[in-house]
């Protein structure tokens, strides 16, 4: 079950979802009892996490399916007052709904079922569990955030159809005496949520949650940062970046992250997110390991190293630790590609500095007197292999999601190490892998990885070849084998999911 594989993970809530069905089949001694109404609610959540299984598992018509029938589902207890206990289950049926559309690429009905999820928690008020269902959606929101690259400009407008939950301001819940729920309402997490990471700073919450909301402040805080590097570089040259965002230093989290450095940068964050884990790993409701939230910290912790110029590769020793940790989790546990969130974006990362790593190594071994007689001598020698062995295995297993995924949400194309009777180039001085022919990912923050080490002027050209080959590859969809796979499938449930929107959007007006 892809749904609660995942909730190991990341913590959708899933686990809390039963709480909710086993409450509500309590107050009814005979299930005939239930309403056909809620009996649909609970259905949905169902049949929508099994999509993503279905999905994961490479079976995309079965995925549809189950997709489409969640929708029904949605469609009969729509316009019915349902139970109260049901609303949790509706609101994340949606959650999932949307997530299910962001794995097809398509960003208009992801943003449209996030916006009715998000009108749902807002009415979770004394409803337990809402913390984790927060965490889970802010988590989701960092991947929005991080390939959007915090510009909400390239974001379909979708207010005239489903206007957002208002009556909460324009302000953002940060402390302890304010509700999970108020977190919908507010005008700057109509899109993705942002800001303060108001999980992470309620200490009443469980640390499973906390921990994973501060993750996704950290993804947010760095992609703030790498956009306005890449905004820098563009300057220095005269470049004008495509899909700028003006804004990037001024957004919400950058500002809530200034008026509270101490606690909410992203290397402090990152390391009591590793606290908050360590503590619910020790505690009695810790069922099995958080295999995706260990993966994030662990990445995280690698991409905020500062490194050391004189140790090997230029990476610290515990950077390295870092790394190969996350190789031997994600090879473990291959499923966490299809794990909601940047968790296939941050294996991605850890696999060119990888390269980076060994094109060090590579460097200083050709640099030494004799070495290029030498096969693998020493702690060195036993190292490079080690990281080569990590990097070739998780390189095929990328290539291999990668080709799964729509165009416009691929990371990075890595090149192959420059090895073997059919290489490009004998040079001694070429790089053990030529990062010069990685295909790069859209993101800015994704990019930094790549371009580490080049000019400000190669680095800004870099950036734009990539920004408008994405955008050239994103509008041709028959170089899109996902699409040409599911498209044809999926265009009579689309009607389905398009009928419940209209629907939705005329409650809401009216």
């Amino acid at each position: 079950n892809h749904g609660n594989d995942n909730d190991n993970d990341n913590d959708n809530g899933n686990d809390n979802h039963n709480g909710s069905y086993n409450n509500y089949n309590n107050n009814n001694n005979n299930n005939n009892t239930i309403p056909l109404y809620d009996q649909a609610a609970l259905q949905a959540a169902r049949f929508a996490e099994l999509s993503l299984g279905a999905l994961a598992n490479n079976q995309a018509p079965l995925a549809l399916e189950l997709s489409n029938a969640s929708v029904m589902c949605l469609r009969n207890c729509i316009e019915e007052p349902g139970h109260e206990l049901c609303l949790y289950d509706i609101a994340r049926a949606y959650l999932l709904l949307g997530i299910f559309r962001s794995y097809r690429g398509d960003v208009v009905r992801y943003f449209k079922y996030r916006r009715v999820c998000m009108s749902h928690v807002a009415r979770l008020r004394g409803v337990p569990h809402v913390d984790a269902l927060v965490a889970a959606i802010s988590f989701h929101d960092s991947w929005a955030y991080m390939i959007h690259n915090a510009s909400e400009e390239n974001i379909p407008d979708i207010d005239d159809v489903l206007p957002r939950p208002g009556g909460c301001g324009t302000g953002n819940a940060t402390g302890p005496g304010s509700h999970s729920a108020d977190i919908a309402g507010y005008d700057t997490n109509k899109n993705w949520i942002q800001g303060a990471p108001s999980i992470f700073l309620d200490n009443a919450a469980p640390a499973i949650n906390r921990s994973l909301d501060a993750l996704a402040c950290a993804v947010r805080s760095c992609c703030d940062q790498a956009n306005l590097q890449v905004e820098e570089m563009a300057r220095q040259v005269g470049m004008d970046m495509p899909g700028s965002n003006s804004c990037a230093g001024g957004t919400a989290t950058a500002q809530a992250v200034m008026a509270n450095e101490n606690e909410l940068c992203s290397r402090n964050i990152v390391q009591s997110a590793q606290s908050l884990l360590n503590q619910h790993a020790g505690t009695s409701t810790a069922k099995t390991e958080k295999h995706g939230v260990r993966l994030m910290v662990l990445s995280m912790e690698a991409f905020l190293d500062g490194g050391d110029e004189d140790n090997t590769g230029g990476f610290t020793d515990k950077q390295v630790k870092n790394l190969l940790k996350v190789c031997e989790i994600i090879l473990k546990n291959p499923h966490l590609l299809h794990a909601p969130g940047p968790l296939y974006h941050m294996v991605s990362n850890v696999a060119i500095l990888l390269c980076h790593l060994l094109n060090g190594m590579h460097a200083n071994c050709s640099a030494s007197a004799g070495s290029s007689s030498e096969s693998g001598g020493g702690v060195e020698g036993v190292l490079f292999d080690e990281v080569m062995d990590s990097f070739m295995a998780v390189r095929k297993l990328l290539n291999l999601h990668r080709k799964c995924l729509p165009v416009r949400l691929r990371c990075h194309g890595i090149p192959k190490p420059n090895v073997g009777p059919f290489r490009k180039t004998m040079s001694p001085e070429a790089p053990f892998v030529d990062l010069g022919e990685t295909l790069m990912c859209a993101s800015r923050g994704c990019q930094g990885f790549v371009l580490m080490g080049c000019s400000p002027c190669v680095a800004a050209e870099r950036a734009m070849s990539a920004a408008k080959a994405h955008a050239r590859d994103g509008d041709n969809l028959d170089e899109d084998e996902f699409q040409r796979e599911l498209g044809d499938l999926g265009d009579d449930f689309n009607l389905d999911d398009d009928t419940l929107f209209n629907i939705l959007s005329r409650i809401v007006q009216n």
